[in-house]
């Protein structure tokens, strides 16, 4: 990975990245914000942004959750254009996710 974490740590990422030690509390911490913010059935409660707190600063949870929020509308906004993947990420379980996701779009 060019800019960011390995590959190992990104396919941890997509696994059970809550019991994965390759992953710091910190970069768990902002997956299960992600994760939070993604799902209709969860929340991010007084508590956990007061986790959170212990591993971000003010200004770099703006930034996190601009980035979370991002990337959820663009989940929603591409299908209806049947923008696809490009290909740009060569990890193995994000191209098995997208194929499935591009056939479910095409039937």
């Amino acid at each position: 990975m060019q800019h960011g974490g390995s590959a190992e740590k990104v396919e941890a990422a997509l696994g059970d990245y809550r019991k994965s030690p390759l992953l710091s509390e910190r970069e768990r911490a902002a997956l299960e914000l992600a994760e939070r913010m993604t799902y209709t059935n969860k929340r991010v409660t007084d508590r956990f942004f007061k986790r959170l707190k212990r591993h971000f600063s003010d200004e770099e949870l703006v930034e996190l959750a601009a980035i979370v929020a991002l990337e959820n509308f663009r989940s929603k906004f591409n299908p209806v254009f049947a923008v696809e993947s490009q290909g740009f990420c060569p990890l193995p379980a994000v191209q098995q996710v997208a194929a499935e996701a591009t056939r479910r779009l095409h039937r």
